[in-house]
This record gives structure tokens, C-alpha cells and sequence, in this order.
């Protein structure tokens, strides 16, 4: 069958979008039954569905097997109930056999044919007999997947240090790679345990801002630079780019002044470019 649209499919109320082709008529946020590389999965269009030539792909997407019925949500909603469940059955098992192994969330497909553990672990894990346990327990095809802390902490959820839920479980659908030059960037004390969420990896928020301080920081004068002002020559020691001003110090002397203030040389290089000004404040 030759298909003429696309639409997006979420399987998690804040996860990543998945594409699968259809010629069906939807609504956004109408229940869909796709299969993936787990199997029978109940799922939600973002979206009505988009002419396909939009989407722009060379890879065949796979199609949308149906609009969910009654059924089909009344067996995605017991699952959820047999993974609860089987969670705790898996942990005891994982105990018995003594690996170093924490459990931190089940599922289910939608036909009951798999069920998926996931797990975090620092180590390299041998459950084999594990595998061959559950398989006798719960009768059907076991997955174990080993997960990292940024999913654990999306799948938990919690409180970051500002308060309010981890964004990664209340609006991040994808994790974008950050780094410890992003808070150099933003002129943040580097301050490991402070950056860092309750993953224990570098905040996601350091990027939020990221590109407008590298934005900003270009009408600004490098922390180091020489410059003249008012009459006197002093060395800049630190920006506050949100607000627009700049620390300079000279002979003992601190001051705070609006960067529209300053002229200086932009196209010097390194700490003492020599650029001077005699506007005044």
C-alpha cells in the first residue's frame, strides 16, 4: 500500500517523537496502535497527519496499524498494572541471584508478548540466568535494558535545585549534549555540585541560555582587556551580561559601568589590547 502521509507518534507523555506513515484521518492527541522494534505499542499522534513529501525522508517509515479502540486502551491501562507487579517480582529476583543490578521501571507491550525491564548499573552485568528465570516466570519474551542516570532521573522525576520538577520529566522529549564550556560560557563558578542535577550529570538548563550569552558577549570587552574610561585606565574583571554591565578595577578602585558606556578596540587580541576611551559616565 502506497501511503501519502505522516504523522508524529509520542508513547510517553513527555518522550521522544517517533514518525509512522498513514493515509488514516486523525485528530492530534488521538490514540494510535503502531508496531516498533519492541512490538504492539499504543501510542499518541502529536499531530494530524502532514503530507509526507514535507517530512523530507529517505528511510521508509513503518504504518500506523489502526486508531485505538476501547480494547486496546483498556489492555495498554492493565498493563500498566501487570508492570507494577512484575517490577516487584523482578527485584526480588535480581536479589535472590545477587547482581548489582538496580531496577527502575517495567512495561509491557500492548499484545502482552514482551515485557521490558529497564536498569541502572555502573558495571558490565551477567544475567543469563536471570533471563532464563524471568522467562519461566512471566511466560512470555524478556527485554533488559540498561539505562543511563539522565533516563532514570526522567523516568522518576523529582525536584531540581530551583524547585520546581526535573525538566527533563515535565517538557524535555529529547536530551541535548551539554558541556562543561557552557557554563565557562555563562561565567558560572565551576562548581561541580552545583551544575550538576539530580542525575548527578551537568544540568540541562546550562543550554537554555547558552546561545544568547555567546550572542550577547560579543558587544561586551573580554574579561583582562585595558580600557579607558573617565579618565582613568582599568582592567575589566568580570561582565554581568543579563544586565548589561561591566566590572572594572583600577588601583583599588571597583566600579560598575553600562557596557553601552564603553568603546574599546573589538578587534584586539589577547588580555591588553591597549583601546582606550575618554567618554564619561
Amino acid at each position: 500500500m502506497e501511503y501519502t502521509h505522516y504523522v508524529g507518534v509520542r508513547f510517553k507523555s513527555v518522550g521522544k517523537i517517533y514518525y509512522f506513515s498513514t493515509n488514516l484521518k486523525m485528530d492530534a492527541l488521538e490514540r494510535v496502535v503502531v508496531e516498533t522494534v519492541r512490538g504492539l505499542e499504543l501510542g499518541e499522534a502529536v499531530s494530524q497527519p502532514k503530507p509526507l513529501e514535507e517530512l523530507n525522508l529517505d528511510a521508509e517509515l513503518k504504518p500506523i496499524i489502526r486508531l485505538a479502540t476501547k480494547d486496546d486502551i483498556r489492555n495498554a491501562a492493565h498493563n500498566q498494572e501487570k508492570a507494577k507487579t512484575a517490577l516487584e517480582t523482578c527485584k526480588e529476583i535480581v536479589k535472590k541471584h545477587g547482581l548489582d543490578m538496580h531496577l527502575v521501571h517495567c512495561e509491557y507491550t500492548l499484545d502482552s508478548t514482551k515485557v521490558i525491564f529497564m536498569y541502572v548499573s555502573d558495571d558490565r552485568v551477567d544475567f543469563r540466568e536471570l533471563l532464563k528465570e524471568l522467562a519461566s516466570v512471566f511466560k512470555c519474551r524478556i527485554e533488559l535494558r540498561q539505562i543511563g542516570p539522565r533516563d532514570k532521573s526522567k523516568i522518576v522525576g523529582g525536584l531540581g535545585t530551583c524547585g520546581l520538577p526535573l525538566c527533563c520529566s515535565t517538557f524535555l522529549g529529547e536530551f541535548d549534549g551539554v558541556s562543561i564550556n557552557m557554563a565557562k560560557n555563562q561565567m558560572l563558578a565551576i562548581n561541580i555540585d552545583k551544575i550538576s542535577g539530580a542525575c548527578g550529570r551537568l544540568m540541562c538548563c546550562l543550554k537554555y541560555e547558552d546561545d544568547i550569552y555567546t550572542k550577547e558577549k560579543k558587544r561586551f570587552p573580554k574579561v583582562g582587556h585595558r580600557i579607558h574610561f573617565n579618565g582613568k585606565n582599568y582592567k575589566v574583571t568580570s561582565l554581568n551580561v543579563l544586565n548589561d554591565q561591566v566590572k572594572l578595577e583600577a588601583d583599588g578602585e571597583v566600579i560598575s559601568v553600562d557596557v553601552n558606556q564603553l568603546h574599546w578596540n573589538k578587534e584586539g587580541k589577547g588580555k591588553n589590547n591597549g583601546a582606550k576611551d575618554e567618554r564619561s559616565a
